[in-house]
C-alpha cells in the first residue's frame, strides 16, 4: 500500500509524523513524506523519502498573502488563531497542485496529514481516497480551522465542499487526561519521539553533579527569530546554580555560547537528553512538551502563540508544569517558576504520572493496522 504523509513547514511537524510513517514503512508499505522544500533535509534526516510540495518557505506564508501583499500577525488571541488557519491555508493552496502532479505518477492509497496540513484533506478529496488526520501534539485546532476554511474557499469549491472534510480517522497523541473538554472520538496512539539524531557525547546521556535544566525555543529559532526570547530564558535560569543545556540549531548555539558562558548548547537529540533533565523551560512547543511528558520531566511553559495557551494550562492544571502567560513571563517570574518546580517534588510526580499514561496507549505499529483497514 502507498501512504503519503503531509507535514507542515517546520521540523517539529515532521518529527511528530515520523514514528507512524516509519512504522508503516517498516511494515512493508511504500511511504513518502511531503513538506516545503527547505524541510527536505529534516525528512531525509528521520529516514523517510522526501517530496517537495512547494519551494516557498513557512515564513513566506506567514508574512505574505496570495497577492504578494505583506500581512501582520494580529494581537487579539482569537484573530491570531484565525490568522494561523489562513496562512496554513495558503501553504495548502500552494502545495495542492504539486501533490496532484505527484499523484499522477505515484498515487497514494491513503493521505495522512498533520493537525494543520490542510493540503492532505484537499488531495484526498480530489483522489477520492481515505484521509487520516494525525495530531502533531496536544494542541487542538478548533480555533484555527475556521481561518483555513475561509482561506481555502476556491480550493474547497473545486471539489464541491464549503468546508474542510472530517477525516476518516483521527489519530490523537495527546495523553487522555489532557484532552480538551468535549474532544471527539479518536484512535489513540502512544507518543514516540521522532526527532533528528546526532552523534552523542557522554554528557548528553549522563547526569552531572548539579541539577540539569534544558532550555529551548524549538527548531525554528534563528538569529532573527525568537533569539532574544531564548537568550532571555537562559539568562533567567543560569543564576539558579543549575547546569543549563540549550537545545538549539547550530547557528543559534554558536551565537549564544560567547554571550552566555558556562552553558552547553547545540543540536542535541532531545529524546536522549531529556532523561537526564530535572526541568525543561520552553516556548510551549507541542513536540518539546510531549517529549518532556513522555520522559516524566516537569516543565515551565511560556506559550508563544494563542493556540498554545489552553493546552499549556491543562498541563499546569494537571500539576506537571507552571505556565507563564504574556505579562507574567519576565526574568524574575521565570526564575521563580523554576525554583518552585525544582523545590517541590510533586511536579515531578505528576509528570511521571503523565509518562505512565502515555506508555499505556497503542504504539504506532498497532495504528498502522487501523490505517490499512480504511482501504477496501
Amino acid at each position: 500500500m502507498r501512504l503519503l504523509f503531509v507535514a507542515g513547514g517546520a521540523p517539529a511537524t515532521i518529527f511528530a509524523l515520523a514514528p507512524l510513517a516509519t512504522s508503516a514503512r517498516n511494515a512493508g508499505h511504500q511511504v513518502f513524506m511531503a513538506s516545503t522544500e527547505e524541510m527536505a533535509p529534516y525528512i531525509a534526516g528521520v529516514g523517510l523519502p522526501a517530496v517537495s510540495a512547494t519551494p516557498l518557505t513557512i515564513r513566506h506564508f506567514i508574512t505574505t498573502d496570495r497577492s504578494g501583499a505583506p500581512v501582520e500577525i494580529p494581537k487579539d488571541p482569537v484573530e491570531e488563531m484565525l490568522f494561523t488557519g489562513r496562512w496554513f491555508g495558503r501553504m495548502a493552496a500552494a502545495s495542492l497542485d504539486p501533490l496532484l502532479e505527484l499523484a499522477q505518477h505515484w498515487r497514494p492509497d491513503i493521505v495522512v496529514g498533520g493537525t494543520m496540513s490542510y493540503a492532505a484533506p484537499l488531495l484526498a478529496a480530489h483522489l477520492k481516497i481515505p484521509f487520516v488526520r494525525q495530531a502533531w501534539d496536544a494542541t487542538e485546532a478548533t480555533g484555527i480551522d475556521p481561518g483555513a476554511n475561509e482561506e481555502l474557499r476556491p480550493e474547497l469549491a473545486a471539489v464541491g465542499l464549503d468546508r474542510l472534510p472530517e477525516p476518516d480517522l483521527f489519530v490523537d497523541i495527546c495523553p487522555p487526561s489532557l484532552r480538551p473538554p468535549g474532544a471527539g472520538p479518536a484512535q489513540m496512539m502512544r507518543w514516540v519521539p521522532g526527532n533528528r539524531q546526532a552523534l552523542l557525547e557522554p554528557w548528553m546521556y549522563t547526569r552531572g553533579e548539579r541539577r540539569r535544566v534544558c532550555v529551548t525555543s524549538g527548531s525554528r529559532v534563528a538569529r532573527d527569530q525568537n533569539f532574544d526570547f531564548l537568550r532571555g530564558l537562559v539568562e533567567s535560569v543560569a543564576p539558579l546554580g543549575v547546569e543549563v543545556v540549550v537545545a538549539a540549531p547550530p547557528a543559534v548555539a554558536d551565537a549564544l555560547r560567547p554571550e552566555l558562558g558556562g552553558i552547553r548548547a547545540g543540536w542535541i537529540p532531545l529524546d536522549v537528553l531529556i532523561h537526564t533533565c530535572d526541568l525543561v523551560v520552553h516556548h510551549a512547543g507541542g513536540v518539546t512538551g510531549l517529549t518532556a511528558m513522555n520522559a516524566g520531566v516537569p516543565q515551565v511553559l511560556i506559550p508563544k502563540g494563542a493556540n498554545f495557551v489552553a493546552p499549556s494550562q491543562r498541563v499546569s492544571d494537571f500539576g506537571a508544569a507552571v505556565t507563564l502567560l504574556a505579562g507574567e513571563d519576565g526574568p524574575d517570574q521565570v526564575a521563580a517558576a523554576c525554583r518552585e518546580i525544582l523545590s517541590d517534588g510533586r511536579y515531578a510526580e505528576r509528570a511521571c504520572a503523565l509518562s505512565r499514561e502515555i506508555a499505556t496507549l497503542p504504539p504506532p505499529t498497532d495504528v498502522v493496522d487501523a490505517l490499512v483497514a480504511l482501504v477496501p
